[in-house]
Parts: structure tokens; C-alpha cells; sequence
């Protein structure tokens, strides 16, 4: 078997919540990757949420032995005022009780699960960034070698041409903390920034749950059950008759990468400004004064992205 046939290994770091839920899934129902962990990070929720649904969906998921790691509580610099339960539940998962995990979390924090990790295999891991990049930050930070042995980072999160979801200009994981997020798209490894240009396009309208909802599979019934929180706030917030696929589009770049068009560009963070804090500033004329660091998703073939997500989920042996 050549090296190009290997499923890829990737390492989500994650703040689960149900888009982030419904992406980790689609990993695990996917043979072309191989999650080697998740490591939690606030966000839709706190870390201790997001660290408890992480072991609930690895053990869902029929893989009680993915590690997973607790990380950042809040930002680097900044009082946390995210409001992720609106959108979530405050239990990160709509709402639903489902019983407690029977797996307990990784002794090491997810900075250092992530150094470990990378570093013991260097460049296998791609590095999949799901929520705010506070745990990615802190690792390059305590160790700046792996930009050098991380194969990729592939992340959710910014706006290049976009309205933002957080504010009038920034996306929710960068503005929760844009100074971690200054860090991870200006440290020297390859960046893919999957926003809400690529993440709007493609929406699952209620059939499309529906048709999901009808495998009854372990893995769909739980989307099903978690999905009506979620899309209720949709329809409340902004009169959408469905949800945006947005963490499953980061997951869906790292297994199919055709499915999208990127185009390299000089993106910067905005962290001065007190109301547009977040804001991922692009320059699009490939200046000498700012040279290429992010490959920004400017486009998706969504029909064939829903098509491949549902094939997965709905194929998923129960």
C-alpha cells in the first residue's frame, strides 16, 4: 500500500457543540482519515462541557480509546463573554441529556497533547482546528518546532468576503480569541481557513435532516436528537429554514480537498480594534509588503459535500 492510500491522521481540536459534534462524527464514518485524538477548548461551551462531550462522542463513536484532552478554559488575554449556549444549549448538545461518559480525559493538557503528539510523528498530523485557537496557540507557543513537523493546520473560522456571525465583521472562533488566532495564522506552517464564505454556502434543510434522521444508526439518531436546538435558533436568529454547515465543511476540506477552491492570500488578524476585534483582514493582491500565509476557501461544490456527508453518516455500520 503507498503512503498516498493511508488514511490521514488528524487531530481535532474542538469545543463541542453540535456543528463540531456532527463534523467529529463525520470523521470517525469516514475511512479516509484517522482520528488520532481531540482536545477541548471552551467556545460553544466551557471545557469542562466541551471535554465531557468529546469522551461521550469518541465512545459513541465506538473508540473509547481516542485520547482526549482538556485545554484553555478562556482566552489568552481576554474576559470570555461568548454566548455559544444560545446556540448550543448550555450543555453543548441542544439541550439533550445523555448519560455521563465512561472514559475520563488525557493526564496532559491539550497544549501539550498536541506537541506531544506532532512531535512523535512528524509531519503524519493534521492539525483540524474546530473552535476558538487558544489550545493551538499555546502549543506552538511551549513548542514552536512543530509548525515544522505538523503535516497541515486546516481550521474553521474567519470571514474573508463575508458578514460575520460574531459580529458585523468576525466569525465567532476567531473573535473568542483573536490574539491566539494572530499566533496559529502567523506561525510558519501551512494554514487552510475554512469560514463562513465556504461554511454559508452549503445548507441541510430540514428534508435533508429528515433523510439522515431516516438510517437510524447510532450516529444519525444521535444528530437528530441534538439538531432541533440548534436549528430553532437558526430560524429564531435569522430566519434560515436549516443550519450552516460549518465544522463539517473544515472536516470535509481534510478528506476531499477537490470539493473546495482556495486561493493563498496575506491574511491578518484584527486584535486592536475594540469593535471589529476578529476580523480576518485579507489582502488579496499578493503585495511584496504581505506575503502569502493562509490558503483561504473561497468556494465549495456543496451539493457533492452534502452528498459525501450523507453517504458517510447514513452508510455508518450501527
Amino acid at each position: 500500500m503507498k503512503n498516498s492510500d493511508l488514511p490521514k491522521r488528524i487531530l481535532i481540536d474542538t469545543d463541542p457543540g453540535v456543528d463540531d459534534s456532527m463534523a467529529i462524527l463525520f470523521a470517525f464514518c469516514s475511512p479516509e482519515v484517522k482520528v488520532e485524538g481531540l482536545t477541548a477548548v471552551f467556545g460553544n461551551s466551557g471545557s469542562e462541557n466541551t471535554t465531557r462531550n468529546a469522551l461521550r462522542l469518541v465512545e459513541l463513536a465506538g473508540h473509547p480509546e481516542v485520547p482526549v484532552a482538556r485545554g484553555a478554559e478562556a482566552p489568552l488575554l481576554r474576559e470570555f463573554k461568548g454566548f455559544g449556549w444560545r446556540v448550543h444549549g448550555h450543555n453543548g448538545l441542544g439541550e439533550v441529556d445523555f448519560p455521563l461518559p465512561k472514559g475520563q480525559p488525557d493526564p496532559r493538557r491539550a497544549a501539550q497533547f498536541i506537541v506531544d503528539t506532532i512531535m512523535a510523528n512528524p509531519g503524519e498530523i493534521t492539525l483540524v482546528a474546530l473552535g476558538p485557537l487558544t489550545n493551538v496557540a499555546l502549543a506552538v507557543s511551549l513548542e514552536p518546532k512543530i509548525a515544522k513537523n505538523v503535516k497541515e493546520v486546516v481550521l474553521m473560522g474567519g470571514a474573508a468576503n463575508a458578514m460575520g456571525n460574531a459580529s458585523g465583521v468576525a466569525e465567532a472562533n476567531i473573535r473568542n480569541d483573536p490574539e491566539a488566532a494572530k499566533i496559529v495564522f502567523n506561525a510558519p506552517w501551512q494554514v487552510t481557513m475554512v469560514g463562513l464564505d465556504v461554511t454559508r454556502k452549503t445548507v441541510m434543510t430540514p428534508a435533508y435532516v429528515a433523510e439522515l434522521g431516516k438510517a437510524g444508526n447510532r450516529f444519525t439518531d444521535f444528530i437528530t436528537k441534538i439538531l432541533p436546538h440548534y436549528m430553532g435558533f437558526y430560524k429564531e436568529a435569522s430566519g434560515l429554514d436549516g443550519l450552516y454547515v460549518h465544522d463539517s465543511s473544515a472536516l470535509a476540506y481534510v478528506i476531499d480537498p477537490t470539493l473546495f477552491k482556495t486561493k493563498l492570500v496575506h491574511v491578518e488578524v484584527e486584535t486592536v480594534s475594540p469593535v471589529n476585534f476578529g476580523l480576518t483582514a485579507v489582502d488579496w493582491r499578493l503585495s511584496a509588503e504581505a506575503e502569502p500565509n493562509v490558503h483561504v476557501c473561497v468556494d465549495v461544490d456543496n451539493d457533492r459535500f452534502l452528498a459525501l456527508y450523507k453517504q458517510r453518516l447514513t452508510e455508518a455500520v450501527s
